[in-house]
């Protein structure tokens, strides 16, 4: 997953387009190394166990849980398990292009 995710993080430089990142491992400072070993440049919170704050505010329930949140705060689709969702970041990140141009 993580490679992908780089991918699309370069691809979509430069662009409105952000992925953020919530960590449930128990362990840290494992995660800091696993961030830095796959080099993943993007924001990433720690939420301590897979039942944290962060995980029941956003009623997670399997890993990992994705949401695609557009440009304006609309969650436009949500995925547990992994889902290729690029055409869907491509059109949504094209309409929040057009938005500002608008």
């Amino acid at each position: 997953m993580y490679p992908h995710e780089r991918s699309l993080v370069n691809r979509m430089k430069d662009r409105p387009f952000a992925l953020l990142g919530i960590n449930s491992d128990i362990n840290r400072e494992r995660i800091r190394k696993v961030c830095e070993d796959k080099k993943l440049t993007w924001r990433s919170w720690w939420d301590r166990t897979t039942g944290g704050e962060i995980a029941k505010h956003w009623n997670v329930s399997g890993r990992p849980t994705v949401y695609i949140i557009d440009h304006k705060g609309i969650i436009r689709a949500k995925s547990v398990g992994f889902q290729d969702f690029d055409s869907l970041i491509e059109r949504l990140v094209k309409e929040a292009e057009a938005s500002t141009r608008d």
